[in-house]
């Protein structure tokens, strides 16, 4: 293989080929599979890394081969790239190789004998329900911006949310009559998620004046505007967690995710049925949901072992 070398002008021509070769890629996966745009901007971001280090070696992406990408991949792990991301970027490149092979512009596809890296599914830490009425309780709503945060935490606890399903919520998706939110999540699926009188109960509040008085004569359609009567980030939100979570005094990592987490593993705890949290979390397939059975089973454990006489 090639050694590296450094990059010139005239590696110009064969840049510019590359980033047209990876935007006929997106341009088709979108169209085909309907995926999010921040589905498409990892494998963007995946690509581009391959495309960089083949561009050092004066290769295209389609002319490379098994090695190259072992190469890539070798590279990676002693920059100290972990499995995860490692096994992230291969299902990008895979995606991508058989594109093209489907295209009938490449005979073989040269990830199809690259084993993927072992890695253990993690379960997620979730927060118990007595950690979850401390975070609820943290925000002062007296405060327009605290009620704010106060309704959307009570939002994600109560449907189960992704972040990006949360923060672009538009008023236009709420039943208060039905008592349901519409969601588009990945893939363009949609789903109904029924709200219970205590999250409906915040939505009225918040709608009724707090949102009123952040936007002051701005108009927006998003439900949870900030102060510039903007959508608000998923950084931002992240950050509004994490510091009700340390004002709650919850030592453990909190993320929006959390919120889900605990979500999906309380309704287990109650009794919910496994397919019935998949519908409601909008997994596509349910060993994905399955995880949380795990938790829930750990939860029973600890029951079990203080409860019963001979725990």
């Amino acid at each position: 293989m090639p050694s590296a070398k450094p990059l010139n002008s005239d590696d110009s021509a064969l840049a510019e080929a590359q980033e047209r070769t990876i935007d006929r890629f997106l341009d088709a996966v979108w169209m085909e599979r309907g995926l999010s745009a921040n589905t498409l901007a990892a494998y963007r971001a995946d690509l581009n890394a391959l495309s960089r280090w083949l561009l050092e070696r004066d290769l295209g992406l389609l002319d490379a081969g098994r090695e190259h990408l072992l190469g890539f991949v070798a590279a990676r792990a002693e920059a100290g790239a972990r499995p995860r991301s490692t096994a992230r970027q291969l299902s990008s490149f895979r995606r991508f190789f058989r594109y093209f092979v489907r295209e009938g512009e490449i005979q073989d596809d040269p990830t199809a004998r690259i084993e993927m890296p072992k890695v253990g599914r993690a379960l997620p830490e979730t927060i118990t329900e007595e950690e979850v009425e401390s975070l609820l309780k943290a925000p002062d709503v007296k405060d327009a911006l605290g009620l704010r945060d106060r309704t959307m935490l009570e939002l994600l606890y109560a449907t189960g949310l992704r972040v990006t399903e949360l923060i672009n919520l538009t008023q236009s998706q709420i039943n208060l009559n039905q008592g349901v939110i519409r969601i588009i999540g990945k893939g363009d699926r949609e789903r109904l998620i029924p709200l219970g009188e205590e999250c409906q109960s915040w939505i009225r509040k918040f709608c009724a004046g707090a949102r009123l008085d952040i936007l002051m004569d701005r108009q927006t359609d998003y439900l949870f505007p900030t102060r510039r009567g903007n959508r608000m980030t998923r950084q931002a939100f992240w950050h509004i967690i994490k510091r009700y979570g340390a004002k709650a005094g919850i030592s453990k990592k909190l993320s929006p995710h959390s919120l889900r987490h605990a979500f999906a593993t309380h309704l287990l705890n109650h009794g919910a049925d496994l397919r019935v949290v998949q519908m409601l979390l909008g997994h596509s397939d349910l060993s994905t949901t399955q995880i949380y059975t795990h938790v829930a089973r750990e939860r029973l454990k600890d029951i079990h072992g203080t409860h019963h006489p001979r725990g």
